[in-house]
């Protein structure tokens, strides 16, 4: 007689294939995915789910923080260019004032040397004519002098003529 077992088992000997042994593991491996389905698959896919949404956040927080980075970036690239610019013109501007100030300077040196030579030319003309003045008061007096010397003596002429030339020594002297 044949047990069931025996009934069940398809072929002879070692080697043949066992329907139950087939279906019992067919039944755990049914079973072991309903299980795996109702308690770790749900949980390994809502940590796989939110892994996956935490790498696109960080994905996209780095791409956010590249970005603003290069805007930061240019922003400071372009105030870098844009206070050079202003130093460039601060620096010219302070030359140009210089040049003005220094060409101002040189103007109010000429103007003040121009006024002192026009001052001083004045002044010697001034004395020059006071001199002129004087020198012809001192040759008025001498020739009244010499007049009435002559008037008192009368001398010739080649006295005379003696006695002008020693005035006029004398007033060469004084002068």
């Amino acid at each position: 007689m044949y047990s069931y077992i025996d009934v069940l088992t398809v072929g002879a000997g070692v080697g043949g294939l066992r329907v139950i042994d087939m279906g019992i593991q067919l039944f755990f491996f049914l079973l072991l995915l309903f299980l795996v389905k109702k308690f770790a698959w749900g949980p390994v896919m809502n940590m796989m789910q939110k892994r996956e949404e935490y790498v696109a956040n960080e994905i996209e927080a780095a791409e956010k923080s590249r970005i603003d980075a290069e805007k930061a970036s240019k922003e400071a690239h372009e105030r870098l260019k844009q206070m050079k610019q202003e130093a460039q013109k601060i620096i010219e501007d302070a030359k140009e004032a210089g040049q003005k100030q220094e060409q101002e300077i040189i103007r109010a040196a000429r103007d003040e040397a121009n006024r002192l030579k026009e001052s001083a030319q004045a002044d010697i003309q001034n004395e020059k004519e006071k001199a002129l003045q004087a020198l012809q008061d001192k040759v008025a007096l001498l020739s009244v002098l010499i007049a009435t010397k002559v008037i008192e003596k009368e001398i010739d002429e080649k006295d005379q003529e003696k006695l002008i030339h020693e005035y006029i020594k004398e007033v060469g002297e004084e002068l």
